[in-house]
């Protein structure tokens, strides 16, 4: 299993590419939720408002993920990271690995 970490410039995206994995079963589930980000774009300082999207999925997924990613997101470089996850609980990984059943 593996934790798939973005942002996206608001809910709409965030949801935009959430749903559209969760239909390509992808992913098992998402999260989203608001942040602030201070960064350094294109030589200046950047403040703003962006949302996080956190994906649970297989950890063979990711290269199909980071293509449909890249293909829907408004970001010229978007922010994808792929985390291990070293333990999960028993059922919830059980779940997770029915739900990204690619048929």
């Amino acid at each position: 299993m593996i934790l798939i970490y973005t942002v996206c410039k608001n809910k709409t995206e965030a949801k935009k590419i959430a749903l559209m994995l969760l239909k390509l079963k992808l992913i098992a589930c998402a999260n989203f939720w608001p942040i602030t980000s201070v960064y350094s774009w294109k030589s200046k300082i950047v403040t703003g408002k962006e949302i996080v999207l956190l994906l649970k999925t297989r950890k063979n997924y990711y290269k199909k993920i980071e293509s449909v990613i890249k293909k829907v997101h408004s970001y010229e470089a978007p922010c994808i990271l792929k985390i291990e996850v070293d333990k999960a609980e028993g059922e919830y990984l059980q779940w997770l690995f029915k739900e990204t059943k690619i048929i």
